[in-house]
C-alpha cells in the first residue's frame, strides 16, 4: 500500500483560475506533487490538497 504525504494549499477568492492552474503546475512539475482534491468555497475561494507519494529506500542487508 503506498503512502502519501499531503499539503494544503488555501487561495484567496481574488486569485484567477489561470493563476491557480500556474501554481498548481509549478508544484506539480518541481515538487512531484499532483492534485488530491480541490475544493470551491462559497465565497470564491479555492482549497486545495496536493499528495505525493513517500517513497522509502529498503536497507539491504548482504
Amino acid at each position: 500500500m503506498p503512502e502519501y504525504e499531503f499539503v494544503d494549499v488555501y487561495l484567496p477568492r481574488g486569485v484567477t483560475r489561470k493563476e491557480t492552474t500556474r501554481l498548481l503546475t509549478d508544484h506539480a512539475e518541481y515538487g512531484h506533487w499532483e492534485l488530491y482534491r480541490l475544493t470551491l468555497l462559497r465565497d470564491g475561494s479555492r482549497k486545495v490538497r496536493l499528495r505525493r507519494r513517500i517513497i522509502r529506500q529498503v536497507r539491504a542487508t548482504w
